[in-house]
């Protein structure tokens, strides 16, 4: 399986189990990896027969930015649900990072990982 890649797609968004993330908000970085078969695609050059990157980073965006979770677990399910709308991608994996989690000590990120496939 092939893959096409979307690294550090950065919005806002008011996730999170206590009061002041739901109110104040916060940015999440999402990196994806979606698995599909690009051969068709790149024998033909033709874009439709791809996945079309500009448009899942503005759907991931839309999910990043909308409904409030509890969870980055739930989150991130929604943006691999999202992910495997289009027709060609078999699999996603998605990171959602979460830098400016309220956590007491000092840390570079906190981050979930799934992978999920139509199989």
């Amino acid at each position: 399986m092939d893959r096409v890649a979307l690294r550090g797609l950065k919005a806002r968004g008011h996730h999170g189990v206590f009061p002041k993330e739901r109110e104040e908000g916060q940015t999440f970085i999402v990196d994806l990896v979606l698995g599909l078969d690009t051969r068709s695609a790149a024998a033909d050059d033709d874009l439709a027969k791809t996945v079309h990157y500009g448009i899942v980073a503005q759907e991931v965006a839309a999910v990043v930015e909308g409904e409030p979770a509890n969870l980055i677990e739930t989150l991130a399910e929604r943006i691999a649900q999202t992910c495997l709308k289009h027709e060609g991608v078999q699999e996603v994996e998605v990171c959602v990072h979460k830098p400016d989690a309220p956590i007491t000590v000092p840390f570079d990120d906190v981050t979930v990982t799934i992978t999920r496939s139509r199989v």
